[in-house]
């Protein structure tokens, strides 16, 4: 059950999604967590709920509700989440707050049946003068904790001491903290299933489109290194552990590529009037950063000004806007919000917050000039379902319908931002100096430099940011041709193109004659199409590629080849610099213990000692499939085996008696193994939904 704080998101999180799964529902007051389950327990046959409850709100008044909840004796688990912050509001301290010794004896003497401390960090408590009978138990033993919590009778208690994922990335760029690990997803491991995101919620992992599928990537950016997505069941997780200055490449592009000389001297419009920006984005990008600095900027000339700040749930990611006013004078400024229609100028650093009413609302057709940042960002449910694919072109129709198609302006404001100056969060700032210099902005520029400087976060690099988005408005073409894809073929997007890529995929993978039998079936795919008379190919190509899927599936042999190829180490050496130390996130089978609980494989980190090793296992791929083959006695390799002959069963019995009318069906049986993905209990859940469409689909083509 939900309560007051960041926590309560969990609300509109899909259910079973996160480390520990479950449902949240209910909201309450502060003070009032567990009190509608007071009401509700005598009548429902459910004996236990759990309860979340915040630091913050447990000193202020939640320590009530557990009172209450004693006095009723009811079955319920209290989850007191000790942050260290206000986080959802901007990483306030909790005023008075408690320490986790003294949050334990509070509880110990209000009566509780049980309490327990579980930790980030449990040596922390080591020596703790916790209340008698608490047990600290490690974050990953969270859920064995709460089975044995719900399983107590009466009122329970949990103390969940983890500082704030966001705060720390906060603390660690102002230098208060030291950095983590990174992780990094190796693309070419990945089977793009989504369990990562599933396990974590976490807004950093990607969705990226390859060749191959879609994958996922670790977005260094906004990543606040808290690995819980090292959850995921998937080898393709390496953390890298920064030494001697090393972190984060600042990728800088040749000199040729970016204009050498300083954008043209302008001179802003001059404010006669009114005039109203609304900039909006992502909580946490530096929208609000932006609003201050015009704010400080106007103020700075003597002009009249206000700054409303909707930070809303922005800590954690939500929609953010900032309604920016300036007058001539303090007197002409009379409201800070903008009305319908009141927009002077829309900088959208985000596009899906640029298309919600709210914003559109407030262009005015013909009339508001607006700059879209095009590099669009998934929400958290696109990324959840690996079918998904994110197209942002109707959001931008949106806001052209609203504004007409010559105000606005757009600019791959994140991916230059990440490109030039090594981290996507300065694409505001970026936005900012684009305009300015487009004369869209009546400001003076020394006002807004010196306003850069007294806001007094990363001045330089924001001031870098502000002069590249200058140039970026003065000379477009270099910095379009810089983040341009390299040049493909015209064919490389048909059947004969992507059969031969994968042809080489599967050479390398098992030999010749496992890439003969994947070609054999395609051609016959696109020969029983051709007998229709059907030119688009679109059976050949979802032949091409579920049967890809299932002939080149990632055992341990292709795991280590992929992890030692070489194409791994390239991709670190392009996203970090100096010395670092590589460490691979792997549940070898053989020498893997199982969690007693759920009975699954348990993923654990291997040094660099491991990297011989897979070197090893990747050139004796040639067992696979022989008597030797240790690897492919298990029921997953044998299961991975059976899904091959049956889906030529499939296509030997389909193609002779292809048909127009089941063309569609044929194609969507064809692309079944793609939801196939994942590795251990994940490709077995999702092989079985998989199988269950299939049987579906086959009884409607019977």
């Amino acid at each position: 059950m939900g309560g007051i704080g960041c926590h309560s998101l969990r609300l509109w999180m899909p259910p079973g999604s996160g480390l520990n799964g479950g449902t949240t529902q209910f909201m309450v007051q502060m003070g009032g967590e567990g009190s509608n389950w007071l009401g509700i327990a005598p009548f429902v046959g459910r004996e236990h709920v759990f309860q979340n409850l915040g630091d913050g709100t447990y000193t202020h008044s939640g320590s009530l509700a557990i009172r209450a909840a004693v006095a009723a004796r009811r079955n319920v688990t209290y989850r007191i989440l000790y942050n260290d912050a206000v986080a959802m509001t901007g990483g306030q301290p909790a005023e008075g707050a408690l320490s986790v010794a003294q949050i334990t004896h509070q509880l110990h003497g209000e009566g509780l049946a049980r309490i327990a401390v579980v930790a980030e960090d449990p040596g922390r408590h080591r020596g703790a003068a916790l209340a008698p009978g608490v047990e600290v138990h490690p974050r990953d033993a969270m859920p064995q904790v709460q089975e044995a919590m719900r399983r107590v009778p009466g009122v329970t208690a949990i103390v969940y001491d983890q500082a704030c994922a966001t705060e720390k990335r906060r603390r660690r760029k102002r230098g208060e903290m030291p950095q983590a690990a990174r992780v990094f997803i190796n693309e070419r491991v990945c089977e793009g299933c989504g369990d990562c995101v599933q396990g974590s919620n976490c807004a950093a992992v990607m969705p990226v489109e390859t060749p191959l599928g879609t994958k996922r990537r670790i977005d260094q950016s906004s990543c606040n290194q808290d690995a819980s997505c090292l959850v995921g069941f998937c080898p393709s997780f390496v953390t890298v552990e920064a030494r001697d200055g090393g972190g984060v490449r600042l990728r800088r592009a040749p000199a040729a590529v970016v204009p050498a000389a300083a954008p043209r001297e302008m001179v802003p419009p001059a404010l006669d009037r009114s005039y109203d920006i609304l900039v909006n984005g992502i909580g946490g990008t530096g929208v609000i950063t932006v609003g201050a600095i015009l704010g400080m900027a106007a103020h700075l000339e003597g002009r009249g000004c206000s700054v409303l700040d909707n930070t809303g749930i922005a800590r954690k990611g939500g929609a953010v806007s900032t309604h920016v006013r300036l007058a001539p004078t303090r007197q002409d400024v009379h409201a800070t919000r903008i009305g319908d229609g009141r927009a002077s100028l829309v900088i959208g650093c985000d596009l899906l917050v640029s298309a919600e009413s709210a914003t559109l609302s407030r262009i005015a057709p013909g009339g508001t000039r607006v700059l879209l940042n095009t590099d669009a960002v998934p929400t958290l449910n696109q990324r959840l379902d690996p079918q998904v694919r994110f197209d942002a072109r109707p959001l931008e129709r949106a806001v052209r319908a609203a504004a007409g198609d010559a105000p606005v302006s757009t600019v791959r404001a994140s991916a230059i931002a990440e490109r030039l100056l090594g981290d996507a969060i300065f694409a505001n700032m970026l936005m900012l100096g684009w305009c300015w210099q487009r004369g869209w902005v009546p400001l003076a520029l020394a006002s807004i430099d010196r306003a850069i400087e007294l806001n007094g976060n990363a001045v330089e690099a924001n001031r870098r940011a502000f002069a590249l988005g200058r140039q970026v408005c003065d000379d477009p073409a270099p910095f379009e041709a810089l983040l341009a894809p390299p040049p493909r073929p015209a064919t490389e997007d048909g059947l004969d193109a992507m059969l031969a890529r994968r042809e080489r995929e599967l050479v390398e993978y098992q030999g010749p004659a496992h890439a003969a039998r994947y070609r054999e079936r395609v051609l016959a795919a696109r020969q029983a199409e051709a007998r229709l008379g059907l030119t688009d190919e679109t059976l050949a190509r979802a032949v091409a590629h579920g049967y890809f899927r299932l002939l080149a599936i990632k055992d341990e042999y292709e795991v280590a080849r992929l992890h030692t190829d070489g194409a791994l180490r390239r991709a670190l050496a392009e996203t970090f610099e100096g010395d670092v130390r590589v460490r691979w996130h792997l549940a070898p089978p053989l020498l893997s213990r199982r969690d007693p609980a759920t009975g699954r494989l348990v993923k654990r980190a291997w040094g660099p000692a491991v990297e011989p090793l897979m070197r090893l296992l990747a050139r004796l791929r040639w067992l696979r499939g022989t008597p030797f083959d240790v690897f492919g006695y298990t029921a997953e390799r044998r299961m991975e085996r059976r899904l091959v002959v049956e889906y030529e069963a499939m296509l030997d019995r389909l193609l002779p008696r292809l048909t127009v009318a089941d063309h569609a069906l044929a194609v969507e049986l064809a692309m079944l193994p793609d939801r196939m993905r994942g590795y251990g209990h994940v490709k077995a859940d999702n092989v079985a939904r998989a199988k269950a469409r299939e049987a579906e689909l086959v009884a409607r083509l019977a």
